[in-house]
């Protein structure tokens, strides 16, 4: 045994630290182990610690733990049942269950193969896995993961790494060597996606989101203030764009400034696609942030087809199709039809649909618009009549305030603000014209397409699947960590989203898994009642001197024991790791 010492930057100081170090003998070769770590110390107090590892190096084992391969286990012992102690208790289920997730997506040897392997005592690959499940668990930054999520979970023995080898400044090194990988990961994806669910990827899902940062980011040409979907506009931000299959499985993402405006993506993404999975005739189903007609006609010229959705000014050309009363029921509540443009200026169909839940909830936010506006009106009114307003000008200011805030319901109003001589009066009424528009429209939307052999009801149930792509958005921002970035860097940003993307993939993947069983569609609920169940190191005193050292999975609860059964998991009772993938401190096996 010897000292080691370790130096760390923290608040622009080097700090000195000690740790006492053991050589151990692996499969792999000798390897050190901290015993002890001892923080700063004095001269003094160093060389007492120097004498006391050399004392416990003379001992003859007493007390010492029988690690895995290095001394035979006897089949039989006696153990002394008063000094049986349980040490070393870590969340066990919730990270197994995501390991076991990665490697039935085959991340495991895909990354293990793709980064390269040097002397470094941890894998790139396994480092990945550790942070990628890490940031489904328990998302959060790198110096969390050090702080809160190593040495509280089992997940470094399932990796069989050395978790005390892990620090923040090794997490921030991983973002730098896994970012050029994606490329090929796309092709790993689609053909993994293909065997697990049978998923063809002829339908691809397209859309927008952004996330903003905590801080400035003045060295990232990315970092841009934008339409925020966060509603964030203080804050700057990237915009990202996301494509997913039919049944919501993330196939490719991209990273772009934050005032990138949505239709100019388009072009930019469908040739990445097609770079990576081939130019096909896939159908693209995208909002209508998207459409503009450079970008349809683009699409038309590639030989792709597309279903979008159109601007709500769209909607008006088409209001003599809305009174009539040819419509097909798609779903309870939901009508279709099929038309052409008024004025013949396209070619494509068109699909008007109508939603009796969307125009309930646009009536009651009009209503709620035009109340809003009424008692506004009523107040300034007031403040005229009893004189505390007497300036023309400020009222018209306040007026302007007032329909700003209230734009919904603006122009279903005509005010005017009259002088007399008792000073300015307010008078206001309603435009008939348009609360008569306001009624037939409400609840409808127009969808485009260059499509020729579908249905109304078809199309309308291709479109709606685009709440993929929101459920994927809502999922990495609400349960996977991506809002706010806490990087400063453009290729760090860009990393901290592609590991927020792999963790969509491990998400979506157990999420469909459990859909199949028949189970809940909500991961996070699964992956709490996993977390319940616990890995820990039972310490039997022999009468040897030695302590057996045992790696134990606890018993799972009833509850658990029924999701096991469900998803065709078989609960493991004790580790039995591989010898040549521990550095340090593995588990005894023995038939007691």
């Amino acid at each position: 045994m010897f000292l080691r010492k370790m130096r760390r930057r923290k608040d622009g100081k080097v700090h000195t630290y000690w740790a006492l170090v053991e050589s151990v003998r692996t499969a792999r070769g000798p390897r050190q182990r901290v015993v002890a770590h001892l923080g700063e110390l004095s001269a003094g107090r160093r060389v007492g610690f120097e004498r006391l590892g050399k004392e416990l190096e003379r001992r003859d084992g007493a007390g010492q733990l029988v690690l895995y391969g290095e001394n035979p286990v006897p089949e039989w012992v006696r153990v002394d049942a008063s000094r049986v102690q349980v040490e070393r208790v870590r969340s066990f289920g919730q990270v197994w269950l995501l390991w076991e997730e990665w490697r039935l997506l085959g991340l495991e040897d895909f990354f293990r193969q793709q980064l390269r392997v040097g002397k470094e005592q941890i894998g790139w690959g396994d480092l990945l896995a550790y942070r990628v499940v890490a940031q489904v668990a328990a998302p959060s930054s790198e110096l969390a993961v050090v702080e809160r999520f190593v040495g509280s979970t089992a997940l470094a023995d399932l990796l069989g790494i050395d978790e005390e080898r892990i620090d923040d400044n090794r997490l921030l090194r991983l973002l730098d060597q896994v970012l050029p990988l994606r490329s090929a990961l796309g092709a790993h994806l689609r053909q993994r996606y293909g065997e697990l669910f049978r998923e063809d990827f002829e339908l691809l899902l397209y859309d927008m989101t952004s996330t903003f940062f905590e801080g400035e980011c003045p060295k990232n040409p990315q970092a841009q203030r934008g339409y925020s979907r966060d509603h964030r506009p203080d804050c700057k931000q990237v915009t990202i764009a996301l494509v997913v299959s039919q049944r919501g499985l993330p196939l490719f993402y991209e990273v772009f400034d934050g005032n990138r405006a949505d239709v100019t993506t388009v072009e930019e993404v469908v040739e990445a696609m097609e770079q990576r999975y081939g130019k096909a005739q896939r159908i693209w189903v995208m909002d209508r942030g998207m459409v503009s007609e450079e970008n349809l006609e683009w699409l038309r010229q590639r030989g792709a087809q597309y279903l979008v959705g159109t601007p709500k000014g769209t909607l008006r050309k088409f209001e003599k199709l809305l009174l009539e009363q040819d419509w097909k029921e798609a779903e309870a509540g939901i009508e279709v039809k099929l038309c052409r443009h008024p004025q013949g200026v396209s070619a494509d169909t068109f699909v008007l649909c109508r939603s009796r839940a969307r125009m309930e909830k646009e009536k009651a936010i009009l209503e709620r618009f035009l109340e809003r506006v009424e008692a506004g009106l009523h107040k300034i009114a007031r403040t005229l009549e009893q004189g505390t307003l007497k300036d023309s000008g400020k009222a018209e200011r306040r007026i302007g305030r007032l329909l700003g805030k209230n734009t919904r319901a603006e122009r279903h109003f005509e005010v005017e603000l009259k002088s007399t001589e008792a000073g300015p009066r307010l008078t206001w009424q309603r435009r008939p014209v348009q609360d008569q528009w306001a009624q037939h429209s409400q609840g409808c939307y127009l969808l485009r397409t260059n499509l020729t052999s579908h249905s109304p009801e078809q199309l309308w149930k291709t479109y709606i699947q685009l709440t993929q792509v929101e459920a994927a958005f809502r999922t990495t921002k609400s349960e996977l960590g991506l809002r706010p970035v806490s990087h400063q860097k453009e290729e760090r940003v860009q990393a901290h989203i592609f590991i927020c993307f792999l963790g969509l993939v491990v998400w979506k993947s157990l999420e469909l898994r459990l859909a199949e069983h028949g189970l809940a569609n909500s991961p996070r609920k699964v992956l709490e009642e996993f977390a319940k169940w616990k890995s820990m190191d039972v310490l039997l005193p022999t009468d040897t001197g030695h302590q057996l050292r045992l790696r134990l999975v606890s018993q799972p609860e009833e509850a658990l024991g029924i999701l096991l059964r469900e998803m065709s998991l078989k609960a493991p009772k004790r580790f039995r790791p591989e010898p040549d993938r521990f550095n340090r401190q593995n588990v005894v096996e023995t038939s007691a």
